[in-house]
């Protein structure tokens, strides 16, 4: 999968609470939470939060979005299981990959993601769709001749 290059219109027209992107990344860490939602801003806020697993991940992301800056074409996919990490503005143009459980999904984090966590961008499950029954379901399907 490519990196999807996020255009200057999209970060433009981005508004997080009534402020520009450019405003929200300079926003502190704790700035930014006293603006989240209560369940988001209730668990970033608590130290039982921060892992070593979680602060490993974010040093990643930060390597990752410097070298994309840099212009680093080649970018290699920071994969993780920790679905309920809050996306930050600091991870805007990463690329990440979850895990739903089977495999990773990746995506490109852009700006109207902040605020949200990486579990919704990786369902875990996947729509049922029933097809017709198969040879033997029913008692009528044992008399049709086979091919």
């Amino acid at each position: 999968m490519s990196v999807v290059e996020i255009t200057q219109a999209e970060i433009k027209k981005f508004q997080y609470m009534g402020l520009n992107f450019e405003q929200v990344q300079a926003l502190s860490m704790d700035e930014f939470i006293k603006m989240l939602p209560s369940r988001k801003r209730r668990s970033l806020s608590r130290q039982s939060y921060w892992t070593p697993k979680r602060l490993k991940l974010i040093a990643d992301i930060r390597t990752q979005v410097k070298g994309i800056k840099e212009g680093n074409k080649r970018v290699k996919t920071v994969k993780t299981h920790l679905r309920d990490m809050v996306i930050l503005p600091e991870m805007v143009m990463a690329k990440i990959g979850i895990h739903n459980g089977k495999d990773f999904i990746e995506f490109l984090v852009r700006p109207d993601m902040i605020g949200h966590i990486f579990g919704e961008f990786a369902p875990s499950t996947k729509l049922v769709r029933h097809g017709s029954p198969g040879m033997g379901s029913t008692k009528s399907s044992l008399y049709i001749p086979l091919k």
